[in-house]
């Protein structure tokens, strides 16, 4: 992985064979990051992504291996407990052109991968929400 600073905004690329998430959270701890946006493309080979099913309140998830172009890849980093945390959700498009994805648990490079992310001065930290099953944004 490399990447430059240019103002409130970061550009990353991560080579063949690094673990997007892995790779984002040693990002974070270098820069400090505890709010911010992400955005990127590129080509994974190894992928989990997950549903969450809000009746069971429990995330089910699917792994992919092949050759996939990232279609979309959204998220941010925030906090929980004042700790990192990273909240993500990929699309990737196969050979045939058919979309999949979802909340990113896994994702590993195959060619590159270009990030963007944007640095928002402030701090959001999580919760877990008994109600909804998930950590959500907490702004108290």
């Amino acid at each position: 992985m490399e990447y430059r600073k240019f103002g409130n905004k970061i550009v990353v690329r991560m080579d063949k064979g690094e673990e997007i998430l892995e790779q984002l959270k040693e990002l974070a701890s270098k820069e400090n990051i505890k709010l911010a946006s992400i955005e990127a493309l590129g080509a994974v080979n190894d992928i989990t992504v997950g549903v969450f099913h809000t009746l069971e309140k429990k995330y089910y998830s699917n792994h992919f291996e092949g050759d996939f172009e990232i279609v979309s890849l959204t998220g941010t980093i925030n906090t929980m407990n004042h700790e990192y945390y990273s909240h993500l959700h990929m699309s990737v498009g196969d050979k045939d052109g058919k979309v999949f994805g979802g909340h990113l648990n896994r994702a590993v490079v195959s060619a590159t991968c270009e990030m963007v992310i944007t640095l928002i001065d402030g701090e959001v930290d999580r919760a877990y929400d008994e109600e909804i099953g998930l950590n959500l944004f907490k702004f108290n």
